[in-house]
C-alpha cells in the first residue's frame, strides 16, 4: 500500500470528539470518519452557512485531513458538484499551479490577461456545476501560487462556491485567506491524533467487529493514535496473523513484531533519510535500550543533538529523578531495530554500558525487563544474577513467555538455579500449565534441596510447590505432609531465633503458605484468630509477613460476614502499601483482594475503581493481565445486575483467554459471559457458555471456584432451570455452616427469587450474621417478601439503588407494587411502579414481574406523561409530537391506569 511520508510530531490530544457510526458503504473510503463526527459536523456547517465560505482544515500529516475532506463533501450528497485541486511539486513557482487543468480548457481569448484568466476559470466552474452549488477542495500540501490564490479568492467572493482547504497548518495558506479567518468568514478545523476512544472507534470502523480493549491499547499507544499509522499497523498485522477474530472479537495472538512490516518500515525510512548521522545514532540507541537516563545520554552523544531531537518531536523526557529519555513514537523504535545487525546491537551495548554490567538489586523491573530483552536481541549472554532478576521481574508484570526464556538461560551448576525454577513454575502457573509447574520443581532433587544452605529459599521453595500442587487434584491432598516436613526442617532453630534471622523468616514462610493453603481450600472461618495473630504489627516485625497475613484477614472478614470490619482493614492496609513497596508481589495481591471484598459487600462500583488503568512501561508485549482486567470489570459490572454493560468486556475477555488461557481464568469468563446473556434475555447465547464451561476443566481456589459457580447457577436460574435455585440453596448452606455467611447469603438471595417462607427466614438468620448495606438489603427482601410488607420493599429497593444493584432494585419494587396494591397502598404502588418503570432502561430482563400489576410504561407512554406531568396540555403535546389529540388521550388512560393514578399532578416525579 502507498503512504506518504508522516511527520514525527504529534498535536495534542481533543477531548471533545463525538462519535459516529459509519455505513459499509462508505467504510471503505472515509474508514477514519467514526472517530471525526464533531469536526465532520462542523465542516459541514461551515459548507451550508449562508454567510461561510467554507472550512480550513489542518494538523499534522497521517491525522486524516484529507479523509475528513472527503466526507464532508460526500456527506453533501449528489445535489453538490465538487472540484478537487492539489498544489504540484512546483508550488508557489508555478502560476496557476492548481487550476492548469482548468486552464487548459479555456478558448485562446481568455488568455489574453490575468483578469480575462480570472473571468474564464469562474465561468468554467460555474458552468459546470450546471447551478448546483460547488465545493472545491485544496489540498496544499506546498505553498500556491499568488495568480491561484486570486483565482480562487475571486471565486469564493463572487459566490461561485464554497471551499475545503487541507494544510498542515494556516501559514501553509495563501496569505488572503487569513483574513478570512480573522473575518471569520473561513472556519478552522484542527485535527490531531486520536484519543483511545477515538482509536477504538476507528478499528470498530476497520474491521467490522467488537475489539480487544488489549488490541486498541496497544495499537494506540505504538502509533500515537496516529489514524494513517494505524491503518498500516492493522493491515500488517493481519497479513502477519497476529490479528485475529476470535469468537466474533478482533485481538492479538502474541505480541506485535514489526519485523517485515513493508508500509511501516517505509515510513520510517522516508524520515530516516532526512535525519543527521548524529540523530540516527541516537535514535538506534533508543531504539535497542528502549530509554536512557537524560544524563548518560547526554555524556555519550551532544547536548544540542539531544534537545534539538527533543524539539522536533522525536524524544520524549519524563519528570522522575532519572529524566529518562525514550522516542516519542514507539513504533519507530520497533521499525529501527529490525533493520540493525547483531554485530551493530552489541556495539551499541558496549558504548551504554561502559564496560560495567548493571546491578540488578538496583534496577526497576521495567528496566530489567528492557535491559534483558536488549541482551537476548543481541544474543549475548546474561549473567544469572541478571536472568534471575529478569525472570523474576517478568513474572511480576505478567509476561510469562520471557519468563520461561529468561529462567531457561540459567544452568543447573549456577548457583540462581533453584530460584530459577520457582520463577519458571510460577511463569507456568501463569499460561495455566500446573502440570509443567510442577515438574520444574520436582526437578529440583532432594539432595539439591537437602544441600541449600539459605533456608529462606528452602521456605520458597516449599510455598512455591504448595501453590502448584493444590491445582492438581491428585497432589492437593499431599500439600499437608509437605508443610509437616518443611516444619520438621526447619524446626527448633526457628522457632527460638527471632527476626530477622534466616530461620525465623523461613518459618514465617511456611506458615503464610499455610495461610493461603486452607484460604485455597475455603477454611477461613478457622484461620481467623491465627490471621489476626500473624497480621498484630506488636507482635510480627516481619512486614512481608505481617502485611500478606492482613491481607488474607481482609478476605476471610469479608467473606464470613464482617464486611465492614474488612472494609476498615482494606482502608488501613492501602495506606500502608507505599511503605512495604519492597515486598515483592504485595501490591497485586492487595488489589486483587480488595476487589473481592467490595464485590462482597455489593459495592461493585468500587471494584472499577480498584482496577484502574494498566500502566505498562512496555507496551509492545502482549497484555496478559489486560484479560483478567477486562474480566474482573465485566464480573462487576454482571455482578450489578448491568448483563448488558456486562457484555462488551467480558465477550473481549473470552476472546483473549481462549488463545492464551490465564490461571483458569476461562471458566470464569464462560461463566460470567453466560450470565450476562441470561440477564439481557439472550437465552441461546447464555446456554452456549454454559455448555462450554461445563467442557473447560480445571481446577481453581474456594473463592474462585464458588464464583464461577454461582455465576452459572444464577444464569440457570435467569432461563428457569429448576435444579439452578436447588443448586444456590445447597451450596447456601453448606457456606453457612462452614461460618461463610456472605457467600451464603449472596447465594440464598439469588435462590429465592421464588421462595418459599423457610427460605426467606432462614435468608433473615444469615442476615443477622453479617454487616453493611447489602445484608440490610437481604434481610428487607426476606422480610417484606414473608409479610407482604411493600413499604419494607422499598426501603430494600432504596438501599439497593445506593449500591446500583439494579436487578435487585427491580426485585424489591415488583413486589412492592403487587403487595402495595393489594393492600390498598395506592401512594406506595405508584412510587414501586414509576421507579420499575425507570429500572427498564438499564434491567432489560426483569428478575419479577408483577403479578397483579401493569405492564411498563412503553417509550411514547412515557413521554406523554413527562410532559402532562409538566402540564402541558392534550394538544400541546399533540403537536409537540405530531399525533392526534385522541391518540394523546388513549396514551394517558394507559398511563393512569398503569400507574394507579387520577391526575395530572400525580405525574410529577413519578416519570
Amino acid at each position: 500500500m502507498s503512504i506518504e511520508p508522516l511527520s514525527w510530531g504529534r498535536g495534542s490530544t481533543p477531548h471533545d470528539d463525538g462519535l459516529r457510526p459509519q455505513s459499509s458503504a462508505t467504510r471503505g473510503q472515509h474508514w477514519s470518519a467514526p472517530a471525526r463526527s464533531a469536526h465532520l459536523e462542523t465542516v459541514r456547517t461551515a459548507l451550508t452557512s449562508e454567510n461561510s465560505l467554507g472550512a480550513v482544515i489542518t494538523g499534522g500529516r497521517g491525522v486524516g485531513k484529507s479523509s475528513l475532506a472527503r466526507a464532508a463533501v460526500a456527506d453533501l450528497g449528489p445535489d453538490v458538484w465538487s472540484l478537487q485541486l492539489r498544489t504540484g511539486p512546483a508550488g508557489a513557482n508555478t502560476p496557476y499551479g492548481c487550476l492548469s487543468f482548468l486552464l487548459a480548457r479555456l478558448p485562446q481569448a481568455y488568455m489574453g490577461s490575468p483578469t480575462a484568466i480570472l473571468r474564464g476559470i469562474t465561468s468554467l466552474i460555474r458552468s459546470d456545476a450546471a447551478g448546483r452549488p460547488c465545493v472545491i477542495t485544496l489540498d496544499t500540501s506546498s505553498s500556491i501560487d499568488d495568480m491561484s490564490a486570486g483565482v480562487l479568492l475571486n471565486v469564493l467572493l463572487t459566490g461561485t462556491a464554497k471551499i475545503i482547504a487541507v494544510a498542515p497548518g494556516i501559514s501553509d495558506l495563501p496569505a488572503d485567506f487569513h483574513w478570512l479567518l480573522t473575518d471569520r468568514r473561513l472556519t478552522e478545523v484542527r485535527l490531531s491524533n486520536l484519543n483511545e476512544l477515538q482509536t477504538r472507534q476507528v478499528l470498530l470502523s476497520l474491521l467490522g467487529h467488537r475489539v480487544s480493549a488489549a488490541l486498541v491499547n496497544t495499537y494506540h499507544r505504538m502509533v500515537g493514535g496516529n489514524p494513517l499509522l494505524l491503518k498500516a499497523l492493522v493491515t500488517e498485522q493481519q497479513l502477519s496473523g497476529n490479528l485475529v477474530l476470535s469468537d466474533s472479537v478482533w485481538t492479538l495472538r502474541d505480541k506485535v513484531v514489526l519485523d517485515g512490516a513493508a508500509s511501516l518500515d517505509d515510513i520510517v525510512r522516508s524520515r530516516w533519510s532526512r535525519e543527521t548521522p548524529e540523530t540516527r545514532e541516537v535514535i538506534e540507541m533508543l531504539s535497542c535500550a528502549r530509554r536512557v537516563e537524560l544524563s548518560r545520554l547526554t555524556a555519550i552523544y551532544s547536548a544540542v543533538v539531544v534537545a534539538d531531537m527533543e524539539d522536533g518531536g522525536l524524544l520524549e523526557i519524563d519528570d522522575s529523578d532519572h529524566r529518562w529519555v525514550s522516542l516519542r513514537e514507539k513504533y519507530i523504535g520497533d521499525v529501527v531495530r529490525t533493520w540493525l545487525s547483531i554485530a551493530r546491537r552489541r556495539e551499541l551495548r558496549a558504548v551504554l554500558l561502559g564496560g560495567e554490567e548493571p546491578d540488578p538489586a538496583a534496577m526497576t523491573v521495567e528496566e530489567l525487563m528492557a535491559f534483558a530483552a536488549w541482551t537476548n536481541e543481541c544474543e549475548a549472554e546474561l549473567s544469572p544474577a541478571l536472568a534471575l532478576a529478569a525472570a523474576e521481574a517478568a513474572v511480576q508484570l505478567f509476561d510469562p513467555k520471557f519468563a520461561l526464556t529468561y529462567a531457561d538461560m540459567l544452568k543447573r551448576t549456577d548457583r540462581q538455579w533453584v530460584p530459577a525454577q520457582r520463577q519458571k513454575a510460577a511463569a507456568y502457573l501463569q499460561l495455566d500449565l500446573p502440570v509443567q509447574a510442577l515438574a520444574a520443581l520436582d526437578d529440583i532433587s532432594r539432595p539439591e534441596l537437602d544441600a541449600l544452605d539459605d533456608v529462606e529459599e528452602y521456605a520458597r521453595v516449599v510455598a512455591a510447590k504448595a501453590r502448584v500442587m493444590v491445582r492438581l487434584p491428585e497432589q492437593a491432598g499431599k500439600v499437608p505432609g509437605l508443610f509437616y516436613e518443611a516444619r520438621k526442617r526447619l524446626a527448633p532453630a526457628g522457632e527460638e531465633a527471632a527476626w530477622p534471622e534466616p530461620s525465623a523468616a523461613a518459618l514465617n514462610q511456611v506458615t503464610l503458605s499455610e495461610f493461603e493453603y486452607r484460604a485455597f481450600v475455603g477454611d477461613y472461618a478457622g484461620l481467623i484468630p491465627a490471621l489476626e495473630a500473624a497480621a498484630d504489627p506488636a507482635s510480627n516485625p516481619d512486614a512481608g509477613y505481617r502485611m500478606h497475613s492482613a491481607i488474607i484477614l481482609m478476605t476471610a472478614l469479608a467473606l464470613t460476614g464482617r464486611e465492614m470490619d474488612a472494609l476498615g482493614l482494606m482502608r488501613q492496609l492501602g495506606g500502608q502499601i507505599s511503605d512495604a513497596s519492597h515486598v515483592v508481589g504485595l501490591r497485586e495481591r492487595y488489589s486483587r483482594e480488595a476487589y473481592l471484598v467490595l464485590l462482597m459487600a455489593g459495592q461493585w462500583r468500587r471494584c472499577i475503581d480498584v482496577l484502574g488503568t494498566q500502566s505498562v512501561e512496555e507496551p509492545y508485549r502482549l497484555p496478559y493481565g489486560s484479560a483478567a482486567a477486562e474480566l474482573a470489570t465485566g464480573i462487576a459490572y454482571v455482578y450489578s445486575g448491568r448483563g448488558a454493560a456486562a457484555l462488551e468486556p467480558l465477550m473481549s475477555a473470552t476472546a483473549q483467554l481462549e488463545l492464551q488461557p490465564v490461571q483458569t481464568a476461562l471458566r470464569f469468563a464462560y461463566s460470567a459471559t453466560a450470565l450476562a446473556h441470561a440477564q439481557t434475555g439472550n437465552a441461546v447465547q447464555a446456554r452456549k457458555f454454559l455448555a462450554k464451561l461445563q467442557r473447560t476443566p480445571g481446577t481453581t481456589g474456594f473463592v474462585t471456584e464458588s464464583l464461577i459457580s454461582f455465576c452459572a447457577l444464577v444464569a440457570g436460574r435467569w432461563l428457569n432451570d429448576p435444579d439452578a435455585a436447588a443448586g444456590l440453596k445447597q451450596s447456601a448452606r453448606r457456606n453457612m455452616e462452614a461460618g461463610l455467611y456472605t457467600m451464603a447469603g449472596i447465594e440464598l438471595l439469588a435462590a429465592t427469587v421464588n421462595g418459599s417462607d423457610a427460605d426467606f427466614k432462614l435468608l433473615e438468620e444469615i442476615a443477622a450474621h453479617r454487616q453493611g448495606p447489602l445484608a440490610e438489603v437481604s434481610r428487607l427482601i426476606a422480610l417484606g417478601t414473608r409479610t407482604k410488607d411493600a413499604k419494607a420493599l422499598l426501603a430494600g429497593g432504596e438501599l439497593a439503588a445506593t449500591l446500583e444493584l439494579d436487578a435487585v432494585e427491580a426485585r424489591c419494587m415488583a413486589l412492592a407494587v403487587d403487595f402495595a396494591r393489594q393492600d390498598g397502598d395506592s401512594i406506595s404502588a405508584r412510587t414501586a411502579q414509576a421507579r420499575l418503570d425507570i429500572l427498564a432502561a438499564t434491567v432489560t430482563n426483569l428478575p419479577i414481574v408483577p403479578s397483579s400489576g401493569s405492564p411498563l410504561l412503553t417509550s411514547r407512554e412515557r413521554q406523554i406523561a413527562r410532559l402532562a406531568g409538566r402540564g402541558a396540555s392534550n394538544r400541546d403535546i399533540a403537536l409537540e409530537m405530531g399525533v392526534s389529540v385522541r391518540t394523546v388521550e388513549g396514551h394517558l388512560y394507559q398511563v393512569f391506569t398503569k400507574l394507579g393514578v387520577t391526575s395530572r399532578g400525580d405525574l410529577t416525579g413519578l416519570v
